[in-house]
Formats: structure tokens, sequence, C-alpha cells
């Protein structure tokens, strides 16, 4: 498989929601490893001051969370660059439906770089589960037990005029 560079093909995500920043190694329908890096410039740390201390910079358990998320929902929604197209299916909405066992092994830190790891426990034909984990530098920060990801038509989602 060639690499995958643009995550942007991948999910419906932009700036500054997407939290995913490469795709290192994919197998269809097992396992995704993707990227992301922790910089001083993301959105949580604008209202930190120039001298907080490392104990006030880890970064938000929700974002670690989303991140591993949306890098399960591209080993989710992937198509092979041979199939019509790489994008989500645009009438298709991904719905995060629960999560256990989420531990936190250690804080991340502006300047760690995370390799989120997320594989295929369960697969139904409009849900996924998962399960996988988090690292930086080889050290685990955080496990998750299992995710279930739903994929709902758009049309059912809207509310209905009347």
């Amino acid at each position: 498989m060639k690499p995958i560079q643009d995550v942007h093909e991948l999910l419906p995500h932009r700036y500054p929601v997407l939290l995913v920043d490469r795709v290192l190694d994919l197998v269809p329908g097992e396992s995704v490893t993707a990227v992301k890096a922790i910089s001083r410039n993301e959105q949580c740390y604008r209202k930190v001051g120039a001298h907080t201390t490392a104990t006030h910079l880890a970064y938000p358990q929700s974002l670690l969370i989303e991140s591993w998320g949306q890098t399960a929902g591209i080993l989710a929604t992937w198509h092979s660059p041979d199939e019509e197209s790489a994008a989500p299916e645009a009438d298709r909405v991904m719905l995060l439906g629960g999560l256990t066992g989420i531990t936190f092994h250690r804080p991340v830190l502006p300047g760690d770089v995370l390799h989120h790891r997320a594989r295929v426990f369960h697969a139904l034909s409009d849900t996924v589960i998962f399960e996988g984990e988090t690292l930086c530098d080889g050290e685990l920060v955080m496990s998750v037990e299992r995710m279930v990801m739903a994929f709902r038509p758009a049309g059912q989602l809207l509310p209905s005029a009347g």
C-alpha cells in the first residue's frame, strides 16, 4: 500500500478539530497507525501563559480520545485508491456509539508525538467496534478496551419538517 499523506481526503474534519496529522500504516478492515504531534500552538493552549508549569500543559484527555477516534474513523471509512472515492460517503455520518475501558497511563505534553494504533475488534454492516492504544516514544499513553462507531444516513439525523 502506498503511504497515505492527506488525511483531509479521509475525514470530514478540518482545523481546528482535525486531530490526526498523518497515517503511517493501514491494513483495510484490520488496523491503522496514525500520528498526531502535540504543539504549544494547539487551540487548547491558546490561553496558557508563557510560564505555565508542565503539570498545567497536559493535553486534554477528551482531545486525546477524539484524536484516537479519528484514527479509528479513517480505518472504518477507508476505500482503496483503486475504488471510486477515498473520502467517506457524503450521505453517511460517523457517530461515536460508546467507549469502555479507557485508561490514561501518563500525561501528554507539548512536544510529544503520538502514535495511535486502532484495530477492528468486530464489524457489522453499519457499526464497527475498535480496540487499541496510543504510544509516545514506545511508552503507553492511553489504552482503549472498546470503542463503538456507528454510521447512519445523514437524512435520518436531520430534524423533520412538520
